[in-house]
């Protein structure tokens, strides 16, 4: 495999890191931390290609918050917008290219013009165009795989793509950030009842820790094609669908994806696996409930909505306006519906309150006196 060298240099050119300070801020500008940056930018700029250029750049320390997701309770880890988030976009802008070329057009999640409904799209694709081999379907995701990911392994995963050993220090800090008191945080926030090796876990939330889930896995994907011949095959991030035309061929396909796994990245599956026909059950991935022909919004996701737009339609009927977020909420649930049969939906939870929605649009947005809430 050809290794790429000589790429620091391009990290640490002003203009470079000029690109990513724009890009890191986009959608935060009225942060207090953004907007600091932006009074004196020179002066931060310089001051982060010193510290690059120097070798003095440490990952500062991470502010940490609790995030429900399905049920679920994660601990986020998030970093200073100076000099952290700008220095990741920097990194990223320059290798990014590199490890895409690692990564299977199966591979969804934190990738341009790869995210959730590209994958629903090629799923269904998959589902619509080749139904012999879409006959069953085997559904696995791996156990606690942020805090599973191995330093030593990823580095040498990184060491394989580049030889620039600048670039490989700086990946190296940004990977080891994470001090044994975080990773003690960690198996309390996801319920590990084992030991866990200080070299092993990387931060959610890290910008970098997107990627580097991504390309962690790269070395599966392309077993799973280029070893197994798996035809259809997609995973958003640690969450996999594998299509076959058999139970037979899947239960194969599972039991040395286990072993893989195991033995070449130190992961485990969670034992909620399963096999099922693909038609009869349908297919739950990215949010969607997918069939042969029709697409359904999951049940979990539709559960949601119906309560979040109920209390804000029971909100504009008593006469009040809606804030910003309500308003948002409804647009994103708009376009959460356009992507699956929701005819009804829309009917009987969109409909209702639209009119209000336009209301707030015209009298506050257009007006710029946008509230909060």
């Amino acid at each position: 495999m050809k290794r790429f060298g000589n790429l620091y240099k391009q990290i640490c050119d002003i203009e470079n890191l000029r690109r990513a300070h724009n890009n890191a801020k986009k959608g935060k500008g009225w942060y207090k931390e953004v907007q600091e940056v932006d009074e004196n930018l020179d002066y931060y700029l310089c001051k982060l290609q010193e510290m690059l250029i120097n070798h003095t750049y440490h990952t500062s320390e991470y502010q940490k918050f609790i995030k429900k997701e399905s049920g679920k309770e994660r601990e986020i880890y998030k970093l200073p917008y100076f000099p952290d988030r700008i220095c990741q976009w920097a990194i990223l802008q320059v290798i990014e290219p590199y490890l895409m070329r690692n990564m299977t057009n199966f591979t969804y999640s934190a990738i341009p013009k790869r995210g959730i409904h590209a994958a629903l799209k090629d799923v269904r694709s998959a589902m619509g165009d080749d139904v012999l081999n879409c006959q069953f379907c085997l559904k696995f995701d791996i156990r606690h795989y942020y805090p599973s990911i191995n330093h030593a392994i990823m580095k040498e995963k990184f060491r394989r793509v580049f030889k620039d050993e600048e670039l490989l220090w700086l990946l190296g800090e940004i990977i080891d950030s994470i001090a044994t008191a975080q990773i003690e945080d960690m198996r309390d926030i996801w319920y590990l009842d084992e030991d866990i090796d200080p070299e092993t876990g990387i931060p959610i939330g890290n910008y970098l820790s997107q990627y580097c889930g991504n390309f962690y896995l790269s070395s599966f994907d392309h077993w799973l094609k280029e070893k197994l011949h798996v035809k259809h095959c997609f995973h958003y991030m640690d969450d996999y669908t594998i299509f076959a035309s058999s139970k037979e061929e899947l239960r194969y396909i599972f039991r040395e994806s286990r072993s893989y796994l195991h033995v070449e990245l130190r992961l485990k599956i969670k034992d909620n696996w399963q096999i099922f026909p693909t038609y009869v059950r349908g297919v739950d991935f990215v949010g969607y409930r997918m069939f042969l022909g029709y697409t359904l919004l999951r049940k979990t996701t539709c559960k949601s909505m119906k309560k979040a737009l109920t209390k804000i339609r029971k909100k504009t009927q008593n006469g009040q306006l809606m804030n910003h977020s309500e308003w948002s909420a409804i647009n994103s649930y708009k376009g959460v519906l356009l992507h699956c049969d929701s005819w009804k939906l829309q009917e009987k939870y969109i409909l209702p309150i639209q009119a209000d929605a336009d209301r707030y649009y015209y009298e506050i947005i257009k007006k710029g006196n946008v509230q909060n809430g």
